[in-house]
């Protein structure tokens, strides 16, 4: 289900839905890059996103790496079509205490009912691997 779209025109698709989403404006995240069937997305730390150990919270590690799933499925996708996530398992492999988190996700498999994805999400400063996640989109008609 792959669409034949120039990549400023992907990107601008992915950009404006990104935009759209208030809960990634409240965690600060960035849209990094977009080519088909991958996406960057990335977070800087800030006090109120950590947790009572000074850590980075594994709910925004796990939030920034499924809309990193969620966007490199939808890559995918043609227009008039957006995806849901079905299913996800994530692990937090370490604590994190970076400064910036960097997530990028691949699709493994685009089909017509499930897209399979993964991301992994490192510290933007030393490229430590954080966490990795696989998840299950589902495409559905606007």
């Amino acid at each position: 289900m792959t669409p034949k779209t120039s990549p400023d025109l992907l990107y601008d698709r992915i950009a404006q839905s990104f935009r759209s989403q208030a809960f990634l404006t409240l965690l600060g995240a960035q849209l990094r890059s977009v080519a088909p069937g991958k996406v960057v997305i990335s977070c800087r730390r800030r006090p109120e996103l950590g947790q009572q150990q000074g850590l980075l919270h594994g709910g925004v590690v796990a939030t920034i790496a499924d809309v990193t799933c969620g966007y490199t499925a939808l890559t995918t996708m043609p227009e008039g079509y957006e995806v849901l996530t079905a299913e996800f398992k994530i692990n937090l492999l370490r604590p994190v205490l970076a400064e910036e988190i960097v997530a990028t996700g691949q699709v493994i498999k685009a089909g017509r009912t499930l897209v399979i994805t993964e991301a992994e999400v490192r510290d933007g400063n030393t490229g430590t691997l954080l966490a990795k996640m696989l998840g299950t989109m589902v495409p559905t008609q606007l």
